[in-house]
């Protein structure tokens, strides 16, 4: 049989989040920032604590990463259930912004681009910001934990949620096939770079509150479905009971494979020599 085509992702354990961020971007071969114009994706619906949304530590030290390595631009995007002002204001990103010099951009005021397929599960499709679908480079930060809705968890392909208008929520709550319809977002733009923290993580609950356990690990990858796998294999591991069965028969992970968004699909985890010594590998990863 044809080798099976593999996808790197660094992982380290840890509770500092700086020394996590530096440290997977150190051990993770990604698409070179130089002189690119980066669109940064946060957690910010909402102002609550990490993991509810994305600690201002990892948000930090990721810009300052990206900046050391070459990035002519930095520009954070998104859209927040609250107020999206408020939240910024809240959390300290704009003072953050003004100091490291990053632009921020409410993505519900960004001019859009209609997403639509036959196939999806869309009735009319779904609206991206441009700021998205004409980005030079993107990179996710996303956080680790479950969803109130059974069966969702909240990372990499979740994360895509909040590029949407506030106006596709009430479709999207309201539908069957909500897990689905999650999935399908992502076939609007591709992240070069994905960083989840999972320094702490909601087992139980979320978005906003939940049961918190200490995962005391961060992760990177450019694969946003091989770095959800990891994800719900840590969660699984932590003790959460909100995801059943294989990972792969997950239907957000599931889903994005019918539609071809992976674009290396893998049936186990292939972590860089560099990674394998300062971390052992979750339970459950090979049983994917």
């Amino acid at each position: 049989m044809p080798t099976q085509p593999t996808t790197k992702i660094a992982l380290y354990r840890t509770q500092h989040r700086t020394e996590g961020v530096k440290k997977v971007l150190e051990l993770l071969d990604f698409p070179t920032v130089q002189d690119k114009h980066v669109v940064l994706k946060p957690n910010f619906n909402t102002a609550d604590p990490t993991p509810a949304s994305t600690h201002n530590d990892t948000l930090r030290q990721l810009v300052l990463e990206l900046q050391g390595r070459g990035a002519s631009a930095i520009t954070l995007g998104e859209r927040s259930y609250q107020r999206f002002e408020e939240v910024i204001e809240q959390k300290g990103v704009d003072g953050l912004a003004a100091k490291l010099g990053f632009d921020i951009v409410n993505l519900e005021r960004d001019n859009k681009t209609l997403c639509q397929r036959d196939d999806l599960h869309w009735e009319e499709g779904f609206y991206v910001p441009r700021t998205i679908t004409e980005a030079e480079y993107i990179v996710s930060t996303c956080c680790l934990k479950t969803h109130g809705y059974g069966g969702v968890f909240t990372m990499s392909l979740k994360l895509s949620v909040g590029i949407l208008p506030e106006r596709h929520m009430s479709e999207l709550h309201g539908s069957d096939h909500m897990r689905d319809m999650i999935a399908e977002i992502n076939l609007a733009y591709s992240p070069d770079l994905i960083v989840l923290d999972g320094i702490e993580a909601f087992i139980d609950g979320g978005p906003s509150q939940g049961t918190v356990r200490n995962g005391d690990v961060m992760l990177a990858g450019t694969d946003r479905v091989a770095v959800d796998a990891v994800g719900v294999t840590i969660l699984k591991d932590l003790g959460s009971n909100r995801v059943d069965g294989k990972i792969f028969q997950q239907e957000q992970i599931r889903r994005v494979v019918e539609l071809g968004i992976a674009s290396r699909v893998w049936n186990r985890l292939n972590f860089s020599p560099q990674t394998s010594q300062v971390v052992s590998m979750p339970k459950g990863c090979d049983r994917f």
